[in-house]
Order: C-alpha cells, then structure tokens, then sequence
C-alpha cells in the first residue's frame, strides 16, 4: 500500500491581528500563548507532526524565532490566502493530511484532537473531509479539521472566491453533492457551540483564558475540557467574561453566500 498516512497537524499563526494583534504572544503561565497551545496539540496521543504555520510578512519574524528556539516546525507563507498556506506546508512536510487548527484555540482538548483524528482514521475510506464543526457541538475553541492531500490540491486549485481561500476548507465542507462530510458530535449530546466561548478575538477571550490558566495549569498543566467546565460551574464570574461574544464567527459576514450555515449557526457581539 502506497497511500501516504502522515498526519500533519498545522497551527496557523500570525501577529498582525485585526481585532487584537499580537495575541499569539501574550502570556500564559509565563509563556507566550502559542507556546502555550502548541503543548496542548502536542500532548494528544495520534501519530503525527506538527509545524506553525505563520506568514511571510516581517512582524511574524518573532514567531519563527520562537518556534526556533523550541524546537518548533515553522512554515512561512502566504500572509492572507489560507488555503495556499495549509496546502505548501502539507507539500513542504510530505503529508498525506492536514489537520488545520487555528492559534486562537489555546484551550483546545488533546482528546477532542484524538477523537476526530481516530475518527479520520478508521473512515478514511468513507469521507473526503472530518471536522468537528459541521455542525458544531463543542465549546467554540475546539476546532479540527482534517483534509487529505488529495482534496487540498483540488481546494487549492479550484477555490475562488476570497472567503474560500481564506477559511482554508469552506470549498469542500460547501460541496457536499461533491465531497463527503464527517463530521465528530461530542458524545454527550450537548452542544455548546454558541454559548461557551474558548477562542481568543477580543481582549475579553484573553482575560477569559488567562483567568482560565491561572486557575488550572499550575495543578494540571494538560487540563481538560471537563476541567475548565467544572470550574467555569464551581466560578461562573469566569465564564461572564466574555460571554457577549459568545456565538460570534466568521460565518456572520457571508450568510449571503454559505449555503449549509444559517443564522442560528453565528451573531454578532452585544
């Protein structure tokens, strides 16, 4: 068998931040978010590699510096287009798939990342594309996409509209009649997409993770996803802080053109 099975989990990153640059930088635990996170995807259990992919441009100089001095495989591409980005690392590092997760996820769960990749793993022959996110069950923060070679290159070469490029993956998960979709739903059979906000877009989502972390990481430095809602139940101040942005996605400036997310699936801040 030929097929190419490696895993390349690709953390995109960059400084220059619409709503809150620099946020891949700020302290956690006294280190920089992104080191922060990149112990979390290390610390799930698949067979896999890992690289941050950040851009060319010269204010991301101190990422790759970063992951220099850690250790840390480092891509640098295109500033904007996404799709281009994810695509020529998985070509650089010879991959058979990509796992995008974004940066913005520091308090993403080692065993969500499992789950979806073993998903992956055991359907490969069964869909094109596995994500938890269509639809969305977990705490917003808990995003993995997983997108073989095969259909990036056809993503790559065949996406044009400006949101298809930079969201990476919207050319296939909208191409259903084209594509099959896997999807993980968390085995509870709550969802909690729209109220628990674990992302970071907006200075409320860093004090919201930093009271995360200084609560938790000290005692557990790999805490779960049950970890953080037992505390946000034992100290619901916690979760009120950036609760008015709970619900907020990109997804909100194309309902005009997405065809499988509608209203209920995004909103706008209060």
């Amino acid at each position: 068998m030929n097929e190419n099975t490696k895993i390349l989990i690709v953390i995109q990153a960059r400084n220059n931040s619409t709503r809150l640059p620099g946020k891949v930088m700020l302290p956690l635990s006294g280190e920089p978010l992104l080191l922060r996170m990149y112990e979390r995807v290390n610390s799930s259990r698949f067979p896999k590699e890992i690289t941050v992919a950040t851009t060319t441009d010269p204010e991301d100089d101190s990422i790759e510096n970063l992951c220099l001095n850690y250790r840390i495989n480092v891509f640098r591409g295109h500033p904007t287009d996404l799709l281009d980005r994810h695509y020529k690392a998985g070509l650089k590092f010879n991959a058979g798939a990509v796992v995008k997760i974004p940066s913005d996820c520091p308090l993403i769960s080692p065993d969500i990342i499992d789950k979806v990749l073993i998903y992956y793993d055991e359907h490969k022959d069964k869909y094109d594309f596995v994500s938890n996110l269509h639809p969305a069950t977990y705490p917003d923060g808990n995003d993995v996409e997983v997108i073989p070679m095969k259909i990036l290159e056809e993503a790559f070469s065949g996406a044009d509209k400006n949101f298809e490029r930079e969201h990476t993956t919207p050319y296939i998960w909208e191409r259903k009649d084209r594509y099959r979709i896997g999807n993980v739903e968390w085995e509870t059979g709550l969802n909690l997409s729209m109220t628990h906000r674990f992302t970071i877009d907006y200075k409320e989502d860093y004090e919201f993770i930093r009271r995360v972390y200084e609560e938790l990481y000290e005692e557990k430095k790999i805490f779960g996803l049950t970890d953080i809602l037992n505390l946000l139940e034992r100290k619901p101040e916690i979760k009120k802080i950036n609760e008015m942005h709970a619900g907020v996605n990109w997804y909100r400036n194309h309902l005009d053109e997405l065809k499988t997310v509608s209203v209920k699936d995004t909103r706008k801040s209060l």
